[in-house]
């Protein structure tokens, strides 16, 4: 069939085949009297074999050693290509995203494009002192404060971050909407960002957000939301709190953390609570005595009832621990336990 016929099955221009042919990666295989190309099935099917590889994005050059050189492995140019084609979608991912990002802005000249491109550029330098710059120097608006939030959520250097929330906290409730999407990650540091952003907001949405968070797969992100509700005085975050103490994670803080819940709520539950978990580690004199120090942060007498029980527990430094803190108590109507571990140090 003569080249026209040839680009009609093939669907290839006869202008490529003719490239093909000058290339010597599809030579026709005859000539005709009058010396047009002549392409046999077995020369369609050839092209048909080229067009496939260069969808795959091989150069003609590969696809001409891919085809004639019988040692040709393909394994090695294909794990290329396989990483430049992931780079060129990272590439038009963050595009994409810049983008979205200055569209949602609505700029209403070509200088808001510009200083959101700059934000962009400043915010996504591989340097942490530009990033961090670029946040302490950023302007108060809406569409800055949507950058900076998700900027925080994938921000690994502790200083920068730092600037981030800072710069956040002048802009609203920005921080809030990106603490939320972040809670959704598969990603467990994206988590622990976003609910370290959400901590450091007020609000009902940000409560809402945290209370979510209390039911995360990670302790960290459980942990950190709990005492942050429980510095609000909101009682959902006492079972992690009590966890918390249990496991010495923090456990001044989530005591702290309790004292506060049970001064805005029924203290009697959290003290219930308390009395269960003793009941529950009799062997263990170590949560014992963090349990003791927990108490000396919740009013009543409910937890002086069972602080007065600890003073007689068989392991000397609960008993002692329990002791002063019921002293400090009774002269002050409630004290903290870092006060009461003060009063047991060596010299007092």
């Amino acid at each position: 069939m003569l080249i026209g016929e040839a680009a009609r099955r093939s669907g290839v221009s006869a202008r490529m085949l003719r490239h093909y042919d000058t290339l010597g990666l599809v030579r026709p295989t005859g000539r005709t009297v009058g010396g047009y190309r002549e392409y046999s099935p077995q020369d369609i099917r050839r092209i048909f074999h080229v067009e496939s590889l260069r969808s795959l994005g091989l150069s003609l050059r590969d696809i001409g050693r891919a085809l004639d050189d019988p040692g040709f492995t393909p394994t090695a140019l294909v794990a290329d290509l396989v990483q430049r084609s992931e780079e060129r979608l990272r590439r038009e991912r963050e595009l994409l995203e810049r983008l979205r990002a200055v569209d949602s802005s609505g700029p209403a000249e070509w200088e808001d494009v510009h200083r959101l491109v700059e934000l962009l550029h400043g915010l996504a330098s591989p340097s942490p002192a530009r990033r961090q710059q670029t946040a302490l120097s950023s302007e108060d608006t809406p569409a800055t404060a949507r950058m900076l939030a998700e900027a925080l959520l994938a921000e690994p250097d502790t200083n920068v971050a730092g600037a981030l929330r800072w710069a956040l906290a002048r802009a609203g409730g920005e921080g809030v909407a990106a603490g939320a999407a972040g809670l959704d990650s598969d990603d467990v540091e994206v988590r622990r960002r976003a609910v370290f952003t959400l901590a450091g907001t007020t609000g009902d949405d940000a409560a809402a957000s945290l209370l979510r968070a209390l039911d995360d797969p990670d302790v960290a992100v459980r942990e950190h939301a709990a005492l942050a509700l429980g510095g609000r005085g909101e009682p959902a975050a006492v079972p992690v709190l009590i966890a918390m103490v249990v496991a010495g994670t923090k456990d001044v803080e989530a005591g702290e953390a309790l004292g506060v819940v049970a001064q805005k709520t029924d203290d009697t539950a959290i003290v219930g609570t308390l009395v269960d978990t003793l009941a529950a580690h009799t062997a263990d004199p170590a949560v014992r005595l963090r349990v003791a120090q927990a108490l000396a942060e919740v009013p009543g007498a409910d937890a002086a009832g069972v602080l007065a029980d600890l003073m007689r527990d068989p392991d000397r430094a609960v008993s002692l621990t329990a002791t002063a803190i019921s002293r400090m108590r009774d002269r002050t109507g409630r004290t903290s336990a870092n006060n009461a571990n003060d009063r047991l140090a060596p010299g007092h």
